[in-house]
């Protein structure tokens, strides 16, 4: 034992890579790895969700135009998809400036007890709603929910992510561009 702390004391070399493998360690990111969608570098396809007041019609055709925009398919019963929206609000001071259009094809009275429970009227960038027509299921075919697809300044699908993602992750890659 004597032996390792003289030779580590000695040692400025050892004490370069210790601190170096420390940095790493420490600046580890668990981020999500990207999914393969066969869409990425198109725009959004149009399609429809009826928002929380149950009586207005929104097109995603609106939504893509100079903002990075965040789209999120899920399930409010999902607890990934519920730990996903707890990320977003917590690091929402750092996603202001990031347009999320959170939507899902449950029925209407799970999607707005969803919407309530997180208080999502509060956030001026986050647009939620039904896909009462099931068309996104259809048409992307999500490999599970949370369904994350991160759109850059020009409306094209930057990249896609299945599962529950840091607000950090979501922040970066949505702002990058």
């Amino acid at each position: 034992m004597a032996t390792i702390k003289c030779v580590l004391a000695n040692s400025p070399r050892i004490h370069i890579l210790f601190v170096v493998s420390l940095c790493l360690l420490a600046c580890n990111r668990s981020f999500r790895p990207a999914v393969k969608t066969g869409f990425e570098g198109t725009p959004l396809s149009a399609f429809d969700i009826l928002l929380p007041d149950s009586s207005t019609i929104l097109s995603t055709s609106r939504l893509l135009k100079g903002d990075p925009t965040v789209l999120i398919y899920f399930s409010p019963n999902c607890p990934y998809s519920q730990a996903e929206m707890s990320n977003i609000i917590e690091d929402m001071s750092n996603l202001k400036s990031v347009r999320f259009f959170i939507f899902t094809s449950w029925p209407f009275q799970q999607f707005r007890g969803f919407y309530a429970y997180y208080k999502l009227d509060k956030f001026p960038n986050i647009t939620v709603g039904q896909d009462f027509k099931n068309y996104f299921s259809g048409h992307y075919k999500p490999m599970g929910v949370p369904f994350t697809m991160i759109y850059d300044k020009d409306g094209k699908l930057s990249t896609a992510f299945v599962g529950t993602m840091p607000g950090r992750q979501i922040e970066e890659l949505a702002l990058r561009n």
